[in-house]
Parts: structure tokens; C-alpha cells; sequence
């Protein structure tokens, strides 16, 4: 026999009684601890992942966006940095004659980057494509990495 932790399921009781016990909900609380710091029960919106690659004459920037449409993103630069917010909020409703359904949701992010001194702001380009944000961040000339130039002794 092994032992295996209980956790307890995250609505209480509403899933193993045929009605919802509130003061049960409300009361016992621990399980909150066991989700991620940055849910919705504090208020607060998670952030998406960012991948971030250098190469020689560039930095390429991919943020995973699933979900989302191009009309929904609002990037800026301001003060040396990229600022990425996107908005998204559906909802529906069906009336019958004996009920009204209703459902919606929201989504939303904002992620900020400082961009390094090497960056060329007025070129920056973004594209979206398959749930991914991309961007080209080109690097400024007199910045960029030179190979070592061999000096010959006469």
C-alpha cells in the first residue's frame, strides 16, 4: 500500500453533494494556495511566454498568443521600451422560453520589455501568426559585433 496526498477539490463540496455548500466555499480556503500566484482569484492577468534569440545582426522576439486576433494587440515603444498589451472579451446569450443562457470570457496581458541600446526602434517589425507574436529587432551598425580584424607585422 502506498500513500498518496489528498487534495482537496478546489469547489468543495459542490462536486460531491447535489447542492452547492456556500459556507464550505467560502470557509475553507486552502486550496488557493495550491494554484499559481497569477490567477484570476488576486486579480491579476498571467503573462505569456517569450522566447528571446540574438543573432549576429538581429534579436528575435516570439510570444505565445494563442487565441488572440492582430486587431486585439497594442504595441508601443516609449522610453527605450516595447510595450505589448493585447484585449479580448466575448460574450453570448440564447433566450428560450424557459431559461436564458449566458457565457463570456476576458483575456488579457500586458508584457514590457527594455530594449538594449543596440536596437534600431524606428525598425522594429511584428507579425502574427498562429498564436505567435514575432518581432525583428535590428541592430544598429556602429553596435553590432565585428569579426577581429588580423593586423600583419612587417
Amino acid at each position: 500500500m502506498s500513500l498518496v496526498k489528498f487534495r482537496r477539490r478546489p469547489f468543495g463540496n459542490l462536486v460531491r453533494q447535489d447542492f452547492f455548500d456556500m459556507d464550505d466555499f467560502f470557509d475553507n480556503r486552502s486550496w488557493v494556495r495550491n494554484m499559481l500566484p497569477d490567477t484570476f482569484w488576486n486579480g491579476k492577468t498571467t503573462e505569456p511566454a517569450l522566447n528571446i534569440k540574438e543573432t549576429e545582426d538581429k534579436f528575435e522576439i516570439e510570444l505565445a498568443a494563442p487565441g488572440f486576433a492582430k486587431k486585439d494587440f497594442e504595441i508601443t515603444i516609449e522610453d527605450g521600451c516595447l510595450n505589448i498589451s493585447a484585449e479580448k472579451s466575448t460574450s453570448e446569450e440564447e433566450k428560450e422560453e424557459n431559461y436564458t443562457r449566458r457565457e463570456f470570457s476576458y483575456n488579457a496581458f500586458e508584457r514590457s520589455l527594455q530594449l538594449p541600446e543596440s536596437v534600431k526602434e524606428e525598425a522594429i517589425k511584428a507579425k502574427y501568426k498562429e498564436g505567435i507574436l514575432s518581432f525583428d529587432l535590428l541592430k544598429k551598425e556602429e553596435l553590432k559585433k565585428k569579426p577581429p580584424k588580423k593586423v600583419e607585422i612587417a
